[in-house]
């Protein structure tokens, strides 16, 4: 088990997020993803963030994703932070109603944790407790709005008032569709104007359709009111592909980029490649903010994916 002085966490209460201070400081940030175990041990968990600790800045702890029981989002926000990395807890509604929300947020605000990215969570059938029933109690933009009233002015959702107010850097996640330009702006304007200072969307593959979107974001002044990290995710098998390809909603993968997976002798080191090459593009886009590293398992590819784009060293 991790060794974890939790006296670290509380001290900190005025502290500012190291991502939010980078983003302010107009710094291209690098964030990834850490899957929590599907166990009551947190050795593995730690290991992975001592590997990723020198080439990101922050990482995401997911809230049971695709709605398979791990250990808790707060958790491992802890277990990352006591090996060094800043935590993104992820918060979905599928699990709580705005108690169990409210009360998680200031669990996390007291122990340390000064991100959080708000998700409303893949449904329970999805997972491996198909009979669960699912909450979604509020919707995504409420919770932000939540959020940002209880660091605000102390207040909860349902008028009563906090003792201390909570200290937390407001995120959101958007899917950047090939859809009507109108609709783009009005899905995320409703989550910035709730409250949304941070934006990280879906795995980029097709840059057409993202450039679109970063477009999107700058004609209506979105971009300069919320930093936009872009999703970046290298492509480990032809599998890999043909599911993100066939399966996965939100995420458009190019036949270009399936050509070359498909005759790599190497498709795991083809999607190193591509991986590093649309980093140097979004790099270019005016309005994109930094990216979001999801490796789903490979995280041991991190450091040589940020090494290759030339996005070392990271800031101390």
């Amino acid at each position: 088990m991790v060794n974890r002085d939790l006296k670290e966490y509380t001290i900190r209460a005025d502290d500012t997020s190291r991502l939010e201070a980078l983003l302010e400081d107009s710094r291209f940030v690098v964030t990834c993803e850490l899957g929590p175990p599907q166990g009551a041990e947190t050795t593995p968990l730690a290991e992975k963030a001592r590997k990723v600790r020198n080439f990101v800045d922050a990482s995401n702890l997911t809230d049971c994703t695709t709605a398979m029981v791990r250990l808790s989002s707060l958790a491992s926000s802890l277990v990352v932070q006591s090996e060094g990395v800043e935590a993104i807890m992820q918060l979905t509604l599928r699990d709580r109603n705005r108690i169990g929300l409210q009360s998680d947020l200031l669990g996390a605000s007291a122990l340390g944790v000064r991100n959080v990215l708000c998700l409303y969570g893949d449904p329970p059938e999805s997972g491996n407790e198909k009979d669960a029933k699912p909450v979604y109690d509020i919707s995504t933009t409420d919770l932000i709005s939540a959020i940002r009233r209880m660091r605000d002015s102390g207040e909860l959702m349902g008028g009563g008032r906090l003792s201390h107010p909570l200290r937390m850097f407001i995120g959101a996640a958007a899917t950047p569709l090939r859809e009507d330009s109108s609709i783009r702006i009005a899905n995320i304007a409703k989550k910035v104007e709730a409250g949304a200072q941070f934006i990280q969307t879906q795995p980029v593959f097709d840059m057409d359709i993202f450039g679109e979107f970063v477009a999107d974001m700058r004609s209506s002044g979105l971009a300069e009111r919320c930093s936009f990290i872009a999703g970046v995710m290298p492509i480990r098998s032809v599998k890999m592909a043909r599911h993100l390809k066939e399966r996965v909603h939100g995420i458009t993968v190019p036949d270009e980029v399936m050509h070359r997976v498909e005759s790599a002798s190497d498709p795991a080191a083809e999607g190193l490649n591509i991986a590093s090459e649309t980093i140097s593009e979004l790099r270019k886009m005016a309005g994109v903010s930094g990216v979001h590293i999801m490796t789903v398992g490979w995280e041991s590819a991190i450091p040589e994916i940020v090494e290759r784009a030339g996005l070392m060293p990271r800031p101390a």
